[in-house]
């Protein structure tokens, strides 16, 4: 868990800094001066938000590559009829198309939903799930997907990844051209060497915050899902399937694109938990018992 969330966060900073990169170099193209915040703030948000939403709008074709999902057309047995009924029948009731169902192999006991819009999205499971859940258990997985989904979950998600991705970008090349003019002295002319190198550095800092920021909402989000995956298929249910994954979870396989809309996002504590997608099982169990 720690391994993947380091990568996780890795990635993330990685892709912000090189979006800096690329930043710098067009302000230089395109003549957009350090002192012209409105255009720097423009640039950035149109970086920001861009590769936010591209990942989304690629958020079904990269889950099921990375998991390796199959979608179900028609169904083969008993248990991918009963899915594509489920699923059918709590779309209906939250008001949302019917999304694609799809099957996954992996050991855990998982599933996760994506998707760029209610009206188009995926719900899968894993083969650990339909193993080792019975059939009220694994009803109320996927109304927790189905939940997401309706809620709108991956576009919120995304919105709040572009502001923070716009204002990561912006205020790290800001506040970076306030230290470099402190350290050289320069407060007229443009930037030194040492600005690009400052502004690599903020990013990875302001990138940090901002995804302690993002998993807050991963959290809280995950909460929402779980009332409304009691409401779909009863708070019992709900409470039984959380209490299995407790039992018995174990290292995610999901790929990191798709790992906070996962049902279950493994245990931290301390400052690994401000990084976590998903609250601790324990705590969405009580929420449910207390709601």
């Amino acid at each position: 868990m720690i391994k993947r969330m380091f990568f996780f966060l890795l990635t993330n900073l990685a892709v912000l800094v090189l979006l800096g990169i690329v930043l710098s170099v067009l302000q230089n193209v395109f003549g957009i001066t350090l002192g012209n915040n409105a255009g720097l703030l423009l640039f950035a948000a149109i970086f920001g938000f861009g590769g936010a939403f591209i990942s989304l709008l690629m958020s079904k074709w990269v889950a099921k590559r990375g998991t390796g999902a199959q979608v179900i057309t028609q169904p083969r047995n008993e248990t991918e009829a009963w899915l594509l009924n489920t699923v059918r029948r709590q779309a209906e009731a939250a008001g949302i198309a019917m999304p694609e169902v799809a099957i996954y192999d992996a050991p855990e006991i998982n599933a996760f939903a994506t998707g760029p819009s209610r009206n188009n999205s995926l719900v899968a499971v894993s083969t650990g799930l339909l193993r080792a859940m019975n059939r009220d258990e694994a009803e109320a997985v996927l109304a927790h997907e189905v939940s997401h989904i309706a809620n709108g979950d991956m576009v919120t998600m995304t919105l709040i990844q572009g502001v923070l991705n716009t204002f990561v970008i912006f205020l790290a090349r800001v506040v970076g051209r306030m230290i470099d003019a402190w350290i050289s002295g320069n407060r007229d002319g443009g930037p030194s060497f040492a600005y690009y190198i400052i502004v690599i550095v903020l990013d990875i800092i302001f990138g940090l915050f901002a995804s302690m920021i993002a998993m807050w909402f991963s959290r809280h989000r995950e909460f929402r899902a779980d009332a409304g995956g009691a409401k779909l298929a009863g708070r019992d249910k709900m409470i039984r399937a959380l209490e299995r994954l407790a039992q018995t979870y174990g290292h995610s396989t999901l790929p990191d694109q798709v790992r906070a809309f996962g049902i279950s996002g493994g245990v931290a504590h301390g400052l690994k938990r401000l990084l976590m997608s998903h609250p601790p099982l324990a705590e969405r169990i009580a929420a449910l018992r207390n709601g």
